[in-house]
């Protein structure tokens, strides 16, 4: 008997395929098969950071940072080298402050700024120290405000060498026994430092090669209470810059004047219901207590100090030039002798008049006059004033073109 063939079997549509692929599929990429939505959408929680394992990632940080400091001190060091070759000196000024001036741009926080600036200050000292150990002169004692913006300019790593006096500081660089010295210039309450200008006419051939300007605070510091204050010790400059608050608020006290306020403050720690107007900085030097901070009638009390030294600084680009003028003693004399600067478009920022110490008469005496102009001495508009200045003078010297800088805190 004949049976009918049955029909062949049809194939599996492709959605069955791909419907019957889809678990193997999954399971071979390792996806979970489970159809609880919950446990679809659980993730594992984050595990915050404990003390230890931060304080590791900063003891790692730190070894990378003493493998490039140590780097950057061998460059450094090679550098030194090629200065000595070249004749250079080991300090730039200018150098100094495009390095400090390019960590700020590149820093987006959390450090403040002024962090950031004394740890690259340190840097250099310390490193330039690898070259040579640079002496600094600066009225003392240490602490006050000389030696602070000394400090301030050049870092710890120097050998700061108090003096006496400003006319003491001056001797120390003409007699070549440090390399640079430290002075008061001006101040923005009192004007100029009478000592100073006084030196640079007996000394014209000394260079101001930086300046530094300081933004100072003072402080009462003492070791009685405040209303037991009798004498109130510190430089002439500090008490007239303080003179108000003073007498308002101590006027049973005598001011006496001595030769720094770092003095100011030994004589407070030695003497009983005695005072001094100092910086917070000889506060904690002499162990004294503030008895009151902040104490300058205007806040903004900036003094500003003249680097000396040998030679002159270069070109930067961004510099000021200080000038000093003998004049006949004539009608029109100072007008004349300044108006090249406008003739060719250099800006005078700064000038004091200062008796001749020898010449003119008590009725008629001679002067001098100090000037700052923008600008370098090597550049043509300053050089082509300079030549009709020059002509329209009894004396003309340059005392220094150097970089002009910031304001910072004492």
């Amino acid at each position: 008997m004949n049976r009918k063939s049955s029909p062949p079997k049809r194939p599996a549509s492709g959605r069955q395929d791909q419907a019957s692929a889809a678990p193997a599929e999954a399971h071979r990429h390792g996806a979970s098969l489970t159809k609880d939505p919950l446990a679809a959408k659980a993730t594992p929680a984050r595990r915050a950071p404990t003390l230890a394992s931060l304080r590791s990632e900063i003891d790692r940080l730190d070894r990378e940072l003493v493998l490039l400091l140590n780097r950057r001190a061998a460059i450094v060091a090679q550098i030194g080298q090629v200065k000595n070759d070249q004749g250079l000196e080991v300090w730039s000024a200018a150098r100094e402050d495009e390095v400090i001036k390019q960590a700020l741009a590149a820093s987006q926080g959390p450090l403040p700024a002024e962090t950031l600036r004394i740890i690259f200050r340190e840097l250099m000292s310390g490193s330039r120290a690898l070259q040579r150990t640079l002496r600094v002169a600066c009225l003392g004692p240490k602490y006050s405000y000389s030696h602070l913006a000394s400090v301030a300019r050049f870092g710890e790593a120097v050998e700061h060498v108090p003096v006496g006096s400003i006319a003491a500081v001056f001797e120390e660089v003409n007699r070549r026994h440090v390399q640079f010295g430290l002075v008061p210039l001006e101040n923005s309450t009192d004007g100029r430092v009478a000592d100073t200008l006084d030196m640079f006419i007996k000394l014209p051939n000394l260079k101001i090669r930086a300046e530094v300007r300081l933004r100072v605070h003072h402080c009462l510091l003492g070791r009685c209470e405040w209303g037991q204050v009798r004498r109130v010790y510190s430089k002439a400059q500090a008490l007239s810059q303080c003179r108000n608050w003073l007498g308002k608020n101590v006027p049973q006290a005598v001011q006496r004047e001595v030769v720094s306020t770092s003095a100011a403050a030994e004589l407070a720690q030695s003497e009983e219901f005695a005072a001094a107007v100092a910086s917070r900085a000889a506060a904690t030097a002499y162990r004294l207590n503030v008895l009151a901070e902040n104490i300058e009638d205007q806040p903004h009390n900036v003094t500003r100090f003249a680097v000396i030294a040998e030679r002159a600084e270069q070109r930067t680009g961004r510099d000021k030039t200080t000038l000093m003028l003998r004049l006949a003693n004539d009608v029109g004399s100072l007008s004349r002798a300044i108006a090249p600067f406008e003739k060719f478009g250099v800006n005078m920022t700064w000038i004091e008049s200062f008796p001749v110490p020898e010449g003119g008469s008590d009725r008629d005496p001679a002067y001098l006059f100090f000037l700052d102009v923008d600008g370098h001495v090597e550049d043509a508009p300053v050089q082509k004033a300079l030549e009709l200045v020059r002509k329209k003078c009894d004396r003309l010297d340059i005392l220094g073109s150097y970089p002009r800088s910031d304001c910072i805190e004492s």
